[in-house]
C-alpha cells in the first residue's frame, strides 16, 4: 500500500481577530486607531531607524504623515493582521509584529513584520511578545504550523529564529523582490506537535527567577530550546 500521510483533523483553524493579548511585560494591542501612530513612529526612526527597516517590506518613512499613511492601511488589513507591542511599564508601544499568510483551511500561519525598537531590543518583552503570538495561534486559533521567514541575508533574524524554537527548513532562492532588491528567503516552522516542549522553555525563561538581580538571565533560550 502507498503512504499518502497520516490522519489529520481536517477541521479549519480560526481567524484570528482584533483582541487584546496580555502579558506580564507587555501586552499586544491591535492596530485600530490612527491615534496610535505617532508614538511607534518616534520608537522606530531614532538613530537607529536604516537598522530597524533594513529588511521591511516598507521603511523608513521621510515624514510621519508618510507612515500614518501607511499605518492606516494596516489598521485596515486583516492579513496582515498587526499589533503594536506595548510596554506596560510605560503603556508606550515599543514595536509591532503580525500575523499573515494566514490558512484556516490547512491550520497554517506565519508571524512576521516584526521591529523591535531599541527600548525592546534583547529585553524579556521581546520574547514575551513572541511566545504571546505563538500561544494564541496554537491554543487559541488552533493552528498546526507556525512559521517565520526573513531575507536569508537576514543573520539577526535567523537566529532569533532558532532560540525561539523554530526548525529551519531551506532557502527559497529568488523567492521575492523587495525594495527593487532580490530576496532569497529563509523558512523556519514550528508545530503543534512541538508546542508543548517550546511553551515550557519560554515559561522557564521567561520566569522571574530566571534574572538575577542586575536583570541578567541564568539560563539562555537559546540552551532550552537546544541550539
Amino acid at each position: 500500500m502507498t503512504e499518502i500521510g497520516i490522519a489529520v483533523d481536517p477541521s479549519p483553524g480560526q481567524r484570528p481577530q482584533r483582541i487584546v493579548l496580555p502579558g506580564r511585560v507587555v501586552t499586544l494591542r491591535p492596530f485600530d486607531c490612527p491615534s496610535q501612530a505617532e508614538a511607534p513612529y518616534v520608537a522606530t526612526h531614532g538613530p537607529a531607524r536604516e537598522d530597524l527597516w533594513r529588511y521591511m517590506g516598507d521603511g523608513p518613512f521621510s515624514s510621519f504623515a508618510d507612515y500614518q499613511a501607511a499605518f492606516e492601511k494596516k489598521e485596515k488589513s486583516d492579513d496582515p493582521l498587526f499589533w503594536a507591542i506595548v510596554d506596560n511599564a510605560t503603556g508606550l508601544p515599543v514595536g509591532q509584529a503580525s500575523y499573515l499568510r494566514i490558512d484556516p483551511a490547512q491550520r497554517g500561519i506565519e508571524v512576521g513584520n516584526i521591529i523591535f525598537a531599541p527600548a525592546l531590543q534583547r529585553s524579556p518583552g521581546a520574547t514575551e511578545a513572541m511566545y504571546l503570538m505563538a500561544r494564541h495561534a496554537f491554543e487559541d486559533l488552533g493552528y498546526r504550523r507556525y512559521e517565520w521567514k526573513c531575507n536569508a541575508l537576514n543573520q539577526p533574524s535567523r537566529r532569533a529564529a532558532l532560540r525561539l524554537g523554530f526548525t529551519f527548513e531551506g532557502v527559497f532562492r529568488q523567492h521575492m523582490i523587495v525594495k527593487g532588491r532580490n530576496r532569497d528567503t529563509a523558512w523556519f516552522s514550528m508545530l503543534d506537535s512541538e508546542w508543548p516542549v517550546r511553551q515550557a522553555n519560554f515559561l522557564r525563561w521567561l520566569a522571574p527567577s530566571n534574572f538575577d538581580e542586575a536583570g541578567r538571565q541564568r539560563l539562555s533560550l537559546s540552551h532550552l530550546n537546544g541550539q
